[in-house]
């Protein structure tokens, strides 16, 4: 059975992500890392699969994945093609975008996003890899991302390739997912954990608040401060998580929109950028300015609205991609669930707060299936999430 705490986890992290595209408060950052909960959330998911299925598991989070985005690259590629892109092999990128794939002023803004699906990409192909180190040498395996980004932050390692440094910042989350795959972080006592959080977040902070970035005390622009406090944050929500949350599901429309979200996220994470962006005039217009509170509500309103449109068009793709029948509006069909199956031990070896990705929602009374996944303002590096954490 799936826990649906994880599911509102990915919910808050996708709604984190869109507020703040619109809104530009650093302060969100802060509140909920939602990139490196995301990264985490999908490094459990993969550690499950490769558990099951070995490294075949791989290509299948790979189908899952990219349908989606050619979705995305048939409508904008041709688009920039038409208003200046330059036709070059590296157009072929948006089919398999294990680096940055190119895009005209608009589109390097309105697509945005793209990164996180870069370093997904790199990630799923690293997993079986980095989890058989994992599975041996814990402790050393889940420390290297951060001393790398240690090491590239300090000037120890200058001039670092940049997916080197995506390691750095987001792979620990990845690993972190790993070990609460695992159970390691649910059996870290108090006496462990509570030190370790405070330590984490004490150093990212004091880190965060000696370099200032550009919009102030944004994660974002601050990659060390990002990945400690982040960790920090993982380690409660994901090690002090309860066994389940059923009272998502006591409002069913409340529960409804966290299975909606969790089956769209992709597309959800995909499309918002480009309506963020394409809104943008408004402030202009009307003047809704990050100091008007009623102008940035109603521009974030109608970014969903949007989304919420753009993913009845082409959220199906997800199911398709799953081998699920296409639904218009996920979660619809509901299936009782025998007692004794709800209250029966997971399976051997499985974690028993799996939780579906982005693109999976497991029907209630069926058996959960390995999936795929699941922020970004325009940020001033090329590639680099401006709403990463």
């Amino acid at each position: 059975m799936r826990n649906r705490y994880l599911d509102l986890l990915r919910f808050l992290a996708i709604v984190r992500v869109v507020v703040y595209h619109v809104t530009g408060w650093a302060s969100l950052t802060l509140l909920f890392p939602a990139m490196s909960v995301m990264f985490a959330l999908a490094g459990s998911l993969m550690a499950t699969s490769l558990h099951r299925s070995g490294p075949t598991a791989v290509g299948r989070r790979l189908r899952r994945l990219l349908p989606s985005l050619w979705v995305v690259a048939a409508i904008f590629v041709p688009a920039m093609l038409l208003t200046g892109l330059p036709l070059t092999p590296k157009v072929l990128l948006w089919l398999f975008p294990v680096a940055d794939p190119p895009a005209n002023y608009w589109g390097a803004l309105a697509l945005s996003p793209i990164w996180y699906l870069r370093d997904y990409l790199w990630f799923v192909l690293a997993s079986p890899v980095a989890l058989w180190l994992f599975r041996r040498y814990p402790l050393p395996t889940l420390l290297a991302p951060y001393c790398l980004l240690l090491a590239i932050e300090l000037g120890i390692y200058p001039n670092a390739p940049g997916v080197l440094r995506e390691f750095g910042l987001y792979f620990g989350a990845w690993l972190l997912g790993f070990a609460h795959q695992a159970g390691m972080l649910r059996r870290l006592a108090n006496r462990v954990l509570v030190p370790t959080v405070l330590a984490l977040a004490v150093t990212g902070g004091a880190w965060l608040l000696a370099h200032p970035g550009p919009r102030g005390y944004d994660l974002n622009d601050n990659p060390l401060g990002n990945a400690l406090w982040s960790a920090a944050f993982i380690l409660v929500a994901l090690g002090r998580a309860p066994s389940s949350a059923d009272w998502v599901d006591r409002n069913p429309v409340f529960g409804r929109a966290v299975t909606v979200l969790n089956r769209r996220a992709l597309t959800v994470y995909l499309w918002h950028m480009a309506f963020v962006v394409a809104l943008t005039p408004l402030v202009d217009v009307f003047g809704w300015s990050h100091q008007d509170l009623l102008g940035l509500a109603i521009r974030v309103i109608l970014v969903f609205l949007l989304v919420g449109v753009v993913t009845a068009l082409v959220g199906w793709v997800e199911d398709v991609a799953a081998g699920r029948p296409p639904e218009l509006i996920p979660g619809g069909r509901h299936h009782a669930v025998p007692a004794a199956r709800r209250h029966a031990e997971p399976r051997r070896g499985v974690a028993p707060d799996r939780a579906a990705e982005p693109g999976e929602m497991a029907v209630p009374g069926q058996r959960d299936r390995s999936a795929e996944p699941r922020e970004d303002a325009v940020s001033g590096r090329r590639g680099r999430d401006i709403t990463g954490s």
